[in-house]
């Protein structure tokens, strides 16, 4: 079973428990962290889950907030579901394929019964 790992970027919702609701506001307490991105920057960071983030802009934005790291990053882990449709074939549990047949159609003209 393969487990999928994502990770969640929540910068939108920590900011906006910090009374924080515009990507302008963010801009000036990075700059006084020393982080000069540009305004397109700050947006993206917000609006969109990075692929990749600069350490020092998440030390930042960390400082800036007063949160942790595992605030903005939270850790999604999905495990696929054991019980699909071929999930009885080759247990021995379940129907084998041999087994399984269609069943007959009946078609019914509307007003027979």
């Amino acid at each position: 079973m393969i487990r999928h790992v994502t990770m969640q970027w929540r910068l939108r919702q920590v900011m906006a428990d910090r009374g924080i609701f515009q990507t302008s506001e963010l801009l000036p307490l990075l700059q006084q962290r020393g982080v000069n991105v540009s305004r397109e920057h700050v947006y993206r960071l917000v609006t969109r889950t990075p692929q990749r983030i600069n350490i020092d802009i998440l030390a930042a934005l960390c400082d800036a907030l007063g949160c942790g790291a595992d605030e903005l990053l939270t850790l999604a882990v999905e495990v696929p579901d054991a019980s699909t449709g071929t999930a009885g074939l080759d247990s021995g549990k379940g129907p084998k394929l041999g087994s399984i047949r269609p069943i007959r159609a009946a078609i019914r003209r509307p007003g027979e019964g």
